[in-house]
């Protein structure tokens, strides 16, 4: 599983990331350091272009990425790309959320709403997994796809 490299304090709840101040991300990008980059409530995120040489060597590689800059990862990737779409309920995410503390209240009413364009608008080839339910339901349900999954033998991105 990939670290993200994100422009938020590493103690900004639940996610294990590495923390990078807006300019050392930015000097990072612009030495080709990142394989995919993108914006996303107000921060920088990316994943580093060790995932091309974990690929290079045969390692299947699972990161978290974003829906609307999927494309970006499609051309990059082509078909060692399998993407895997997270689907939460408005009710489950509005309590995750507001549980993590990360937003305050404008910021997860902004979320939410981007979340629901997004419900509307499966991207093309996507898998669409169910993340309603607790962690350990939602990595079985991950596993029992990657391992029906034969059009993607070797390199599997989510």
């Amino acid at each position: 599983v990939a670290h993200r490299y994100i422009t938020r304090p590493a103690d900004a709840g639940c996610e294990n990331h590495i923390a990078l101040s807006e300019p050392e991300f930015l000097r990072r990008r612009a030495k080709g350091l990142f394989a995919l980059d993108w914006q996303a409530h107000q921060h920088h995120y990316a994943f580093g272009i060790e995932v091309d040489l974990w690929l290079l060597q045969g390692i299947d590689v699972v990161v978290n990425g974003s829906r609307a800059h999927l494309s970006q990862a499609q051309q990059r990737y082509g078909t060692q790309l399998l993407p895997v779409c997270l689907q939460v309920s408005n009710d489950i995410l509005r309590q995750r959320l507001q549980e993590r503390g990360r937003e305050n209240a404008d910021q997860i009413e902004q979320r939410l709403a981007r979340a629901a364009e997004y419900q509307h608008q499966l991207p093309a080839g996507c898998r669409l997994l169910d993340n309603d339910g607790n962690l350990d339901d939602t990595l079985a349900a991950l596993l029992a796809l990657l391992s029906t999954t034969t059009q993607y033998p070797q390199d599997v991105m989510s």
